[in-house]
């Protein structure tokens, strides 16, 4: 066979991937896995029992908003990641910028503090469990997203876990909020921040054997 021929073969029915195909992929798990995950928190902890007042404390809504905007920010690093040659831009600051704030709130808080409070600050009472809470909710979402990403072409799969790690994470992290107690940053500092690393790791150690071509 000569080599027109082949390549005529070869591009015989090829059809043009549809615009936007790895947001609606992205979107579809992301509409899959959170209901789960909303079952789960619901079957396994409850909503916490004061949730009607505790919505009109500021830093409730900061504990849901900040996790949430992590979430958004590893859906717009996948769904780029997910295409070849499209490069992450600006997602990175999407992604940071939620950490870094309430990083400088918690350290904010922990300084001006007295002393004796500090402690209590940062551990709450629900330290031990928070980290492991919240990469369990996130499961689904994680799940749900790394099909949908084997259906697409990510050529960095380290950085493509990590993403669908950051967008499971961040779901699971806003999901939990309804239930957990703690409200102080410095506990949400480093408590909520190393639970959605969790699935970051998970997803970086992960990606080359789920994403390989």
């Amino acid at each position: 066979m000569k080599t027109d021929d082949l390549i005529s073969l070869l591009a015989t029915g090829v059809q043009p991937v549809p615009r936007r195909a790895a947001t609606r992929r992205l979107g579809f798990a992301l509409l899959a896995g959170l209901p789960l995950a909303a079952l789960f928190m619901l079957t396994q902890f409850g909503l916490r029992r004061d949730l009607v007042q505790a919505m009109f404390w500021p830093m409730l809504w900061v504990k849901i908003l900040f996790p949430f905007f992590i979430a958004w920010g590893g859906f717009v690093l996948a769904q780029r990641l997910a295409r070849p040659g499209v490069r992450a831009g600006r997602a990175w600051i999407v992604l940071v910028a939620p950490v870094l704030f309430i990083w400088a709130m918690g350290a904010l808080s922990w300084f001006g503090a007295p002393s004796g409070q500090r402690m209590v600050l940062l551990l709450g009472e629900t330290w031990r469990t928070c980290v492991f809470n919240i990469a369990l909710i996130s499961v689904p979402v994680f799940v749900a997203a790394v099909i949908a990403m084997r259906g697409l072409a990510p050529t960095r799969p380290v950085l493509a876990g990590a993403a669908v790690g950051a967008l499971a994470g961040g779901a699971g992290a806003t999901v939990y909020a309804l239930h957990c107690p703690e409200i102080t940053a410095p506990f949400l500092a480093v408590w909520y921040v190393l639970g959605m690393l969790v699935p970051v790791a998970v997803g970086a150690v992960l990606g080359p054997r789920l994403f390989r071509w």
